[in-house]
């Protein structure tokens, strides 16, 4: 049974790099998606305040410099709380998480939507494949969120860290297209790289764990 697990993960895993590989080489040989048009169009035909506001709070935690400053606040709380291997591997996982964004938007530099083409909220100069945004909360926020549930007892307060930490991923992609700063394929990208720098993470957190820091 554990071999058959083994091995079923194993292919998931090969299916999400082969999916992120494909989508890759289409938004390189292709100028732009008539869908990534469509889907945004049809995301920002939502024209509730509420809405829009909330979109607008999701994406404000990824700029600079609130990221620095909330990761930074996160990690010393963990470390305060004597997690030092929990502090450093979520170290790891924003750093890591971001240096691959940044090394893949160089090498791809596609440009990011225009005003004349959907409703841009705010213009940002920096290259749009893959979202630094969605792969910086599954990869720090998603952390956070496994450490919640691994650590903690089953309380209200972890249900609402696990609440908090998993409504941040989910809404982080659909915010990055409401506001015009992302196609919807530099979001599906982003949440599939993410997702596997965050298996890594996880990992190399429990290989670290099991083997200096058990308790």
């Amino acid at each position: 049974m554990l071999h058959h697990r083994t091995a079923l993960f194993r292919g998931a895993l090969l299916f999400v790099v082969g999916v992120f590989a494909g989508l890759t080489l289409l938004v390189v040989t292709t100028s732009s998606l008539e869908i990534d048009l469509q889907i945004t169009k049809v995301i920002q035909w939502i024209a509730l305040p509420p809405f829009a506001l909330l979109m607008r709070m999701v994406s404000w935690p990824g700029f600079n410099p609130q990221v620095v400053i909330i990761a930074g606040l996160i990690i010393m709380v963990l470390y305060a709380l004597g997690l030092r291997w929990e502090a450093a591997m979520a170290l790891t996982a924003a750093v890591s998480s971001t240096a691959i964004n940044l090394l893949l938007k160089d090498l791809i530099q596609r440009p990011r939507p225009l005003p004349d083409q959907v409703t841009v909220f705010a213009s940002l100069t920096s290259f749009s494949f893959p979202s630094g945004h969605v792969m910086f909360y599954v990869g720090f926020f998603g952390f956070l969120g496994f450490l919640a549930y691994h650590l903690l007892k089953p309380s209200l307060g972890r249900s609402l860290l696990l609440a908090l930490f998993g409504g941040l991923v989910f809404l982080i992609g659909l915010s990055r297209i409401y506001l015009g700063q992302h196609w919807a394929s530099d979001v599906v990208a982003a949440y599939l790289l993410g997702g596997l720098t965050l298996i890594a993470i996880i990992q190399v957190y429990l290989w670290g764990r099991t083997r200096f820091f058990v308790r």
